[in-house]
């Protein structure tokens, strides 16, 4: 496709997406447990669906058809922010969760902490817009956006105000990464135009990030930021101080920003790897960030009940998440044969342990060879080896990839499968496709581990021949 086509087309796929937002968005009035059939049932359901559908199709499709190819790194940003123009004015769309956001910062306003009491302590005012299954669970998030959410409800006082400042944090967060990814792409010799199309104009951006106001846009911004100024001074203690200061605040909207902490302080080294040289250069990240973090809860007057809060988004089931499809192939499979298990609980235990597997694996190789973006790897796989996952997360890996990854699409695909996901009103679709959804992931997991292996064993074929010729 022609890039003047491939940029009328996403816009015009854009306009269409928020058209099924404005039509059936996630409303502060919506229903909460919302399924397929209601959604073609309510008013304007076959329009909703179908402005949907092809609106997705077209920004997937443009998107898709430029991945190689982008003219320019400023044709790049031209064209997404003007993809991203239709949505930024559009209601809520895809996910509920910039009402728990305000919920949350009422709770933390109100001198409550959401890390030991869910929102319906207080009550929030607007508790009839959370879904019922986390109203009284503890907040997920880091203490800078419970900090974030307590400002900007005490600063609106209304819902509707505060969704308006959610989603300015959010475009903020999109502009940070728009402004930090060329340098981070420069150092790993990556095209900046090709980085900034694949990290920014994919569908998941407009719909989750900016329609969405999902406080991912944010960690993913200092998060870039951070490895940016990390792999641009490598062995200089003030920008690594201030890398990993950045990495920390990352942290503290989301703890998924940890993991990349390790490889940043491979980056910082200057020269070959050692122990000491990685001790001199990569201390000053990791403890930076660590030191910022601390700072922060402290700061806010929190303390670390936010890491205990991830363990309740295991109450969504859905085989998006491979550990969490096949536990439940396993239990479709036993009760072929008359018996009943409860998989889960054992198949998500084991994909945190093989989640910590990779990690080192990932960190061992990276010592030699492209720490950051082995940085890139190691979100994928914390992603994939989630016991929930959502569409918006693989955002995270795609945007690192994007600007340290030369070759390779496969999570360009990921990302495009995942567009395809969430009606407008937040209805997930793989909960209503647990068959065949789940054997078909557990399926393509085993291809995945079959061709992980091959390759590895690949790779390690010329190392023997070589040593045989010595």
């Amino acid at each position: 496709m022609p890039h003047h086509l491939a940029r009328w087309t996403g816009l015009a796929g854009s306009l269409l997406l928020a058209l099924a937002a404005l039509l059936g968005g996630t409303f502060s009035n919506g229903d909460l447990r919302p399924s397929p059939v209601s959604v073609w049932q309510g008013p304007n359901g076959p329009l909703i669906l179908a402005a949907w559908l092809v609106g997705t199709a077209l920004v997937a499709w443009a998107w898709w058809s430029l991945r190689d190819r982008v003219p320019s790194a400023r044709w790049a940003l031209v064209t997404a922010g003007l993809w991203l123009l239709p949505l930024l004015v559009a209601p809520p769309m895809a996910s509920r969760d910039v009402y728990a956001y305000a919920c949350q910062g009422a709770s933390y306003a109100a001198g409550i902490s959401p890390y030991e009491h869910g929102v319906s302590t207080l009550p929030c005012p607007w508790l009839d817009t959370i879904s019922y299954i986390w109203r009284d669970t503890p907040a997920p998030y880091g203490p800078l956006f419970v900090v974030l959410a307590g400002a900007v409800v005490k600063a609106t006082g209304s819902l509707t105000a505060s969704i308006v400042l959610f989603r300015a944090l959010a475009v903020a967060g999109v502009a940070l990464t728009a402004w930090a990814l060329p340098a981070l792409a420069r150092g790993c010799g990556v095209p900046v135009g090709r980085a900034l199309w694949l990290a920014l104009a994919g569908p998941l951006v407009g719909v989750h990030l900016v329609a969405g106001a999902h406080n991912d846009s944010l960690m993913v911004g200092l998060l870039v930021a951070g490895l940016a100024v990390v792999a641009a001074r490598p062995g200089r203690p003030g920008p690594l101080l201030t890398g990993g200061a950045l990495l920390g605040l990352a942290a503290s909207v989301k703890i998924t920003g940890l993991v990349v902490i390790p490889f940043a302080a491979l980056a910082a080294m200057t020269g070959p790897y050692r122990i000491r040289t990685l001790v001199r250069d990569g201390g000053w990240v990791v403890g930076s960030a660590f030191a910022t973090m601390v700072g922060v809860t402290v700061a806010a007057g929190l303390d670390f009940g936010w890491i205990g809060g991830l363990s309740t988004g295991g109450a969504a089931i859905a085989w998006t998440s491979p550990p969490t499809a096949v536990g439940q192939t396993a239990e479709y499979v036993a009760r072929l044969f008359g018996a009943h298990v409860n998989a889960l609980p054992v198949t998500r235990a084991l994909g945190v342990v093989v989640l910590a597997g990779l990690l080192l694996w990932l960190w061992w190789r990276a010592r030699t060879r492209d720490p950051l973006r082995h940085a890139g790897l190691a979100l994928a796989a914390t992603v994939a080896m989630s016991p929930v996952v959502h569409p918006w997360y693989w955002i995270w890996p795609l945007t690192v990839l994007a600007a340290t990854a030369r070759r390779g699409v496969w999570y360009v695909v990921v990302a495009l499968v995942g567009a395809f996901l969430i009606l407008p009103d937040g209805t997930g679709l793989a909960r209503w496709t647990k068959m065949p959804g789940a054997p078909l992931m557990t399926l393509l997991l085993i291809w995945a581990a079959v061709r992980l292996v091959r390759s590895a064993r690949a790779a390690r074929e010329p190392t023997r021949a070589a040593e045989g010729a010595d």
